[in-house]
């Protein structure tokens, strides 16, 4: 009997800090990673960072009294450290089945990758078929950036003849194309946006939109392993509060205009 009370003991003990910092809010305090794209997050001049991911966090974290503990983290290093169980959570990302078997998936977005060619594409490569039958034509892409059905299946065929180029960012992507080692990225409209606003850069691409039937899903990833399904359950409650009450379509506004934003709009089902 002692034994088994000594071993209740220290199972409260252990559990005492979270216990604690969960009941004083109604849900404690979770880590989680930003990473810089585009319109989602961003620095300003003044070394500040602005984006969509951090105003719908911090009315998340108003609506459901979690706090978070940011980091600003790679993409490929946030993905490795949910799949190691040593991030509770992050934003704007696409459930896969592997990722699902860690995570769980708020949505609160919903959009499709354009490309971004140069202005003086020949005219084959303004087509996915043109593009993928000139052999001399890459692309580049981010590591570890899921980008469509129909543009992942395009890029398996481009991967099998050495044609893509990987790189660890968007500003290391950037630099691919316009040194034009690559003739084509591929860019959401939260990215492409702001970047078509530079009159400089605007002059030498051309967006199209080639997969106008896709449907990417973002959402919040929310460790399964480290943040309680009663917390989960709180996060849930205040994105579908804030889609309900028109708070993300408003969030959406501010950083990529009206028209895009009710592109954004996530209308699928809710988890």
């Amino acid at each position: 009997m002692k034994r088994i009370a000594l071993v209740l003991f220290m199972l409260v003990l252990s559990c005492m800090p979270a216990c604690a910092a969960e009941s004083s809010s109604g849900c404690g305090s979770i880590q989680l990673a930003y990473y810089e794209l585009g319109a989602l997050y961003y620095h300003n001049a003044d070394g500040s960072y602005a984006g969509i991911d951090k105003d719908v966090v911090e009315e998340v974290s108003r609506r459901s009294g979690c706090q978070f503990d940011t980091v600003l983290e790679s993409r490929v290093r946030i993905w490795t450290q949910l799949k190691n169980n040593s991030l509770d959570m992050s934003v704007s990302g696409i459930p896969t089945p592997e990722r699902e078997k860690f995570a769980e998936f708020i949505p609160y977005f919903s959009t499709r990758n354009y490309v971004l060619l140069h202005r003086d594409m020949p005219a084959q490569g303004l087509s996915m078929a043109g593009f993928l039958a000139d052999a001399n034509l890459k692309v580049g892409v981010i590591k570890s950036f899921k980008h469509g059905p129909q543009f992942d299946e395009w890029l398996e065929k481009l991967w099998a003849q050495k044609r893509v180029y990987e790189a660890s960012d968007l500003d290391s992507l950037l630099r691919l194309f316009f040194a034009r080692r690559v003739d084509a990225i591929m860019a959401l409209p939260t990215v492409w946006e702001p970047l078509l606003k530079k009159e400089d850069i605007n002059k030498q691409v051309q967006l199209l939109d080639w997969t106008p039937q896709d449907s990417l899903v973002h959402g919040l990833i929310v460790s399964r392993e480290r943040v309680s399904k009663t917390r989960r359950d709180l996060l849930k409650k205040a994105i579908y509060s804030m889609a309900d009450d028109g708070t993300l379509e408003q969030i959406f506004a501010r950083h990529i205009g009206s028209k895009l934003a009710r592109e954004l709009r996530y209308e699928g089902p809710r988890p």
